[in-house]
């Protein structure tokens, strides 16, 4: 017997689901039904929903690589500075994580299925190299701008779960009653939640710019001086 849907058919149905359900209610018979098929026939494609879950990953990168061959410019590896690079490709991968509902976790700890991530990944260190960077202090720039990228999109899903909705926050981020329940035993904490779960764009930004001038600082030609 084959299945008569496509390993393609299965991650699309998959991530437009995941906008509806979030991570936690995407399952391989809800992704059937919507196919109409039977459970069964998604385990020609995949064994569980790990294997999925990587499949999906994949997907998501294939749909941004472009974006990132060109440090998040489209304008080829040569434009702009390796700080313009940095900033751009991390923008890009926030960007397109954001339009998938809880994208940064089904991203993060994933194994890609195919080498997609191998070509803006050669693009970026070959970028940074050119400006003089070595080979580990390119990947170990890269590697810190990414994780941070990817923490901060987890963290801005957690407070607005809804892809392109700013407007809706988790009730548990209700930034009033957290400041009623702990201000008075904690009154720096309580405010402290108004710049870290506030306005989260502002936030990632300043992070990722002092992310940057941390990379000029310890690393590269610039702190060869």
């Amino acid at each position: 017997m084959v299945s008569r849907i496509d390993r393609k058919q299965v991650v699309d149905t998959a991530l437009r689901l995941l906008n509806e359900v979030g991570l936690d209610g995407l399952t391989l018979r809800g992704i059937a039904k919507e196919l109409n098929v039977q459970a069964p026939a998604l385990y020609w494609h995949f064994k569980n929903k790990q294997e999925l879950l990587d499949e999906m990953a994949t997907e998501m990168i294939r749909r941004m690589a472009g974006r990132l061959e060109g440090g998040g410019s489209g304008a080829g590896r040569s434009a702009g500075t390796w700080q313009e690079m940095l900033l751009g490709a991390c923008r890009t991968v926030r960007r397109e994580l954001l339009a998938y509902r809880d994208g940064g976790k089904v991203f993060s700890g994933t194994r890609m299925t195919d080498g997609t991530a191998a070509g803006p990944l050669d693009s970026l260190m070959t970028r940074l190299t050119e400006a003089g960077f070595t080979l580990e202090e390119a990947v170990r720039a890269w590697w810190t701008a990414y994780n941070f990228t990817v923490g901060a999109v987890i963290e801005d899903q957690s407070v607005h779960p809804v892809p392109g909705r700013r407007e809706i926050r988790d009730p548990a981020y209700d930034e009033s009653e957290r400041e009623r329940q702990i201000g008075r035993e904690y009154p720096l904490a309580a405010l402290a939640g108004r710049t870290m779960f506030g306005d989260l764009e502002q936030g990632f930004e300043v992070g990722l710019r002092v992310i940057v001038a941390g990379i000029e600082a310890t690393m590269g030609p610039d702190a060869r001086g």
